[in-house]
C-alpha cells in the first residue's frame, strides 16, 4: 500500500483505515459526559454527539486514515520506565510527563499529516481531504482502535502489541472510500496495573476515566484552583503524568521516535523544582518556546509548581529551608490563584 510507504517515509509508526460510522460508541460518549467526567472541557459537551459523526465534522467524508507517531525519545534506554518511576521518588525533581519534553507534538503531526494528505491527493485526483491531530472534536482512540492501531486499554489509551502506548494519534478524514483495516483483540486480560498504580484514582472502571481527577487535566486543562484533596496526591507530577502508562506492561514495547522532534530538551527536562520555581514569565516563555507546555501559560505553571513544592516539603529533607524560603518570595504574587496555592504550599511543612 503506497500509503503506508509514505507514511513511513513521513516519520508515521503504522497507517490504518476505519469508516465514518460510529454510532456505537454514541451511547459511551453520552454517558461519559452525563457523568460530567469532562471536567472543565466544555468543549467536550459543547460538540457532543459530533465528535461520533465524522462526516458532520467534515461533510462528504467517507472514510479517515488513521495514523500513529511513536514518540518514546531517541536517546531514552531500554529501562526507561523504570527511570521515570525513580524521578518520582525524588520529591525535588520537576517532572513534566514524557511527550511533552520535546517539540509540539500537534505542529509536528499536524504538518506531516498535511504532506501526507497531499501526497494521497497528487496521486488520486481529486481528494478532498482535512487532517486533525487532538484539535477537532474527532474520537481519535475509538478511530484508532476500529482501524487496527492497537485496542482501547483499560486506561483507555490505545495499546499496541508492537509499540505500547507512548505513540500520538492524527487521522485524515478524506472523500474516498478506502478498504477498511481490521481491529485487533484486546490483551490486557486480568491486568489491572494502570487502575491500582494512578495515584489520584481518576481510573473508576475499565476504559472508565474521571478526568476531574486525573493528574494531566488538573495540571493541563484545569483553569482554577487544584481541588486540596488531590493535591497531596500529585507529588512532584508538574505537567501531565505518565503514571498508567509507566506500570503497563505492553510497553516494554514502547518505540523510540525515529524524530528528532520528540528529543528532551533541557530546559524542561531533569530540571528542580526550585529552579522552575523561579521562572520570570519571560523565562518561561523562552523555555518553552515550541512546547506543548507553553499552553498553559505562567499562571498555571506557578501553580502546579507551587503545589510540587509543597509535596516536597511535606516530605522534609535537607532541601526543605531552601523551598519555604522560595515560596515565601511568591506570597505576595499578583495572581490570587498563585498566592492561594503559595499558602497551602507552605502549610505543609
Amino acid at each position: 500500500m503506497l500509503i503506508r510507504d509514505w507514511a513511513k517515509a513521513l516519520g508515521f509508526s503504522q497507517i490504518g483505515v476505519a469508516g465514518v460510522n460510529l454510532s456505537s460508541a454514541e451511547a459511551g460518549l453520552s454517558a461519559w459526559l452525563a457523568a460530567g467526567f469532562h471536567g472543565q472541557m466544555e468543549y467536550m459537551a459543547a460538540h457532543g454527539l459530533k465528535r461520533a459523526r465524522p462526516a458532520e465534522l467534515v461533510p462528504g467524508t467517507v472514510s479517515v486514515i488513521t495514523a500513529r507517531m511513536d514518540y518514546l525519545p531517541r536517546q531514552r534506554t531500554s529501562d526507561w520506565a523504570e527511570q521515570e518511576l525513580d524521578r518520582l521518588q525524588r520529591p525535588g525533581e520537576a517532572v513534566v510527563s514524557v511527550y511533552a519534553r520535546g517539540r509540539d507534538y500537534h505542529k509536528v503531526l499536524r504538518s506531516r499529516l498535511a504532506q501526507l494528505g497531499e501526497r494521497i491527493a497528487a496521486h488520486v485526483q481529486p481528494l478532498g481531504h482535512r487532517a486533525f491531530t487532538d484539535s477537532a472534536p474527532v474520537m481519535e482512540a475509538e478511530l484508532a482502535s476500529r482501524s487496527g492501531l492497537g485496542w482501547r486499554g483499560k486506561h483507555t489509551l490505545v495499546l499496541s502489541r508492537e509499540a505500547g502506548s507512548m505513540f500520538f494519534l492524527g487521522e485524515i478524514f478524506v472523500d474516498m472510500a478506502l478498504p477498511t483495516t481490521e481491529p485487533v483483540a484486546g490483551h490486557c486480560g486480568s491486568c489491572s496495573a494502570c487502575m491500582d498504580l494512578c495515584p489520584t484514582g481518576a481510573i473508576v472502571g475499565p476504559q472508565r476515566l474521571d478526568a476531574r481527577r486525573c493528574i494531566s487535566y488538573l495540571t493541563i486543562e484545569h483553569a482554577g484552583a487544584i481541588p486540596q484533596e488531590l493535591r497531596p496526591l500529585m507529588g512532584n507530577r508538574i505537567y501531565g503524568c505518565d503514571d498508567c502508562q509507566l506500570v503497563c506492561p505492553w510497553n516494554k514495547y514502547a518505540q523510540r521516535s525515529t524524530l528528532s522532534d520528540f528529543d528532551e530538551r533541557a530546559p524542561v527536562t531533569g530540571q528542580t523544582l526550585l529552579a522552575v520555581w523561579q521562572w520570570s514569565e519571560g523565562d518561561f516563555l523562552r523555555h518553552t518556546e515550541g512546547s506543548p507546555l507553553r499552553r498553559i501559560g505562567h499562571e498555571r505553571w506557578l501553580r502546579n509548581v507551587a503545589v510540587a513544592l509543597g509535596n516536597a516539603l511535606r516530605a522534609g529533607g535537607e532541601q526543605a529551608p531552601a523551598i519555604r524560603q522560595a515560596l515565601s518570595l511568591r506570597a505576595q504574587d499578583p495572581s490570587d490563584l498563585v498566592r492561594e496555592h503559595v499558602r497551602w504550599a507552605l502549610a505543609q511543612g
